[in-house]
């Protein structure tokens, strides 16, 4: 009708969209962030086929609520989405799937990882359901405040530890807290300076949508690489800790993985500073080789040290 009206430059035909492109909107990459539930079950050595399966179900409920934050942070930053170089091709940014059509699959996402929470116990439904406001909050308020949002999103990770330890019903160390709390906010700084040298790459000086510029990278740098500096502290004092040193089998295997970590952090933050830093560095951590072999060989260290005694003869 338009065409008979006026002369049209170029169409747009209504696409279908595909499969991957609701795992993209959906984002079951960011599923993986989730595995931070696991972490309780394993510095707590409590596996069991029950705790295994309570996990499991945990994990299935955040990843469902965390993707209905996705769909519906994706309709709220569509102006933004539309002018970041990788962002514009999301399904809602690129026009392939309706703004309706999304608000109908968060909708089920929501319910479904309510239910599932529910079914596990009332205290980690309240944990699920803070995590759902801080996380809606985040989108469309905090993030929008510098530093606010990145000391946000390691709140959020350290969250989803909390979580894990409530499905299981085990406690949380201070020491997990206080690791988790710097580890966290070094990654979070990581993931908003990757944005700011990919921002200055292109020539820019600011970000759209957030309180960035690129000379902020003169504060982020330092204060990323102290927040990971500080969370390798914390881990060696946690080896000298009078309960380490009596609750594990062989404590001394802790500083290699000690050094693991150090060398894990650093590796970052220089990938970072070359801008081939994944726009999460949670993401990048478990799946580039390098970085899943160093993550690994930690917990294999800690483990070991906790388990494997070689005896007082030897």
């Amino acid at each position: 009708r338009v065409k008979r009206k006026t002369p049209v430059e170029i169409q747009f035909p209504r696409r279908t969209p595909s499969l991957s492109t609701w795992l993209r909107a959906l984002r079951l990459h960011q599923w993986l962030k989730n595995l931070l539930l696991f972490v309780p079950l394993l510095t707590a050595f409590a596996v069991s086929i029950g705790a295994v399966a309570n996990i499991l179900q945990a994990f299935l409920a955040f990843s469902l609520v965390a993707s209905a934050t996705y769909l519906a942070n994706d309709v709220g930053d569509l102006a933004s989405d539309r002018r970041h170089p990788r962002k514009k091709t999301r399904g809602f940014a690129s026009g392939e799937i309706r703004l309706s059509q999304g608000a109908i699959a968060s909708a089920v996402c929501l319910f479904v990882g309510f239910a599932a929470a529910l079914h596990l116990s009332f205290l980690f439904a309240g944990i699920v359901a803070l995590y759902l406001i801080v996380t809606v909050t985040y989108s469309y308020l905090l993030k929008k405040y510098v530093f606010i949002d990145v000391l946000t999103l390691s709140f959020l990770y350290t969250l989803r530890v909390l979580a894990g330890a409530v499905a299981i019903e085990v406690s949380v160390s201070s020491w997990l807290l206080a690791f988790s709390l710097f580890v966290f906010l070094s990654l979070a700084l990581v993931k908003r300076a990757s944005e700011l040298v990919s921002i200055r790459s292109e020539g820019k000086a600011s970000t759209h949508g957030r309180d960035y510029r690129v000379r902020d990278l003169e504060v982020l740098w330092p204060m990323g690489v102290g927040a990971a500096l500080c969370a390798v502290v914390v881990f060696g004092l946690f080896i000298h800790s009078p309960d380490t040193q009596s609750g594990y089998a062989l404590p001394q295997l802790l500083w290699l993985a000690a050094l693991l970590l150090i060398y894990w952090l650093g590796r970052l933050w220089i990938k970072t500073s070359r801008g081939e830093m994944h726009d999460d560095p949670l993401i990048y951590a478990v799946t580039n080789r390098g970085s899943l072999l160093t993550v690994l060989l930690i917990a294999v260290l800690v483990v070991a040290s906790r388990l494997v005694s070689f005896g007082s003869n030897i």
